[in-house]
């Protein structure tokens, strides 16, 4: 066989070319990721006893941060709060929306004259230091606790801001035994 001068080129590993490779696509998956948490869904935690017996301190769950982008909360929606309002992240149950008109008489909540069916609950249902009652305004929510009697809510910091309202709790992820829907 003739011999032309021509070899088989052996490749050159470039480990410059595979770093930068690499860290583009490491960094993307790092922002993706962000973008996700931040403004998509996240994890969560109850860190406190004001929604038992529904959710228990310890339980984490899935947040839905886009479904609101859209559509405005909706009567026993599981919302997560972060704002002015409180100090505290919440996590509570919407019981009133912009026109409702609230009010709590003998242990009872009392939606739009009509006493509202709440088999989640415990406890009695204080009015608390909130006026009563109260007609929701544009723009805002009334919340509770399900644990009523041991909840910081809407009785006593009043309207939540329809702003304040990070997300929806939407599934359970821990402990296992309790994964799936929130009801």
């Amino acid at each position: 066989m003739p011999d032309n001068g021509s070899q088989p080129k052996k490749r050159s590993w470039n480990w410059k070319k595979e770093l930068r490779e690499w860290t583009v696509a490491l960094g993307a998956a790092i922002l993706i990721s962000f973008l996700f948490q931040n403004y998509m869904y996240a994890q969560s935690q109850v860190h406190n006893i004001s929604m038992q017996n529904t959710l228990v301190a310890g339980q984490r769950l899935i947040e839905d941060k886009w479904s609101y982008r859209f559509n405005a909360p909706l009567h026993r929606d599981i919302v997560i709060i972060k704002g002015p309002e409180s100090p505290k992240r919440l996590v509570k149950r919407v019981v009133g929306v912009a026109g409702d008109i609230i009010d709590i008489r003998d242990g009872k909540l009392i939606l739009n004259g009509l006493p509202v069916e709440e088999p989640y609950t415990k406890g009695m249902t204080n009015p608390g230091s909130f006026r009563l009652p109260y007609t929701v305004e544009e723009g805002s929510v009334f919340v509770m606790g399900d644990n009523r009697e041991q909840s910081e809510d809407s009785r006593d910091l009043g309207p939540i801001a329809l702003s304040s309202i990070e997300g929806k709790a939407v599934y359970r992820i821990w402990p296992i035994a309790k994964f799936g829907d929130i009801n």
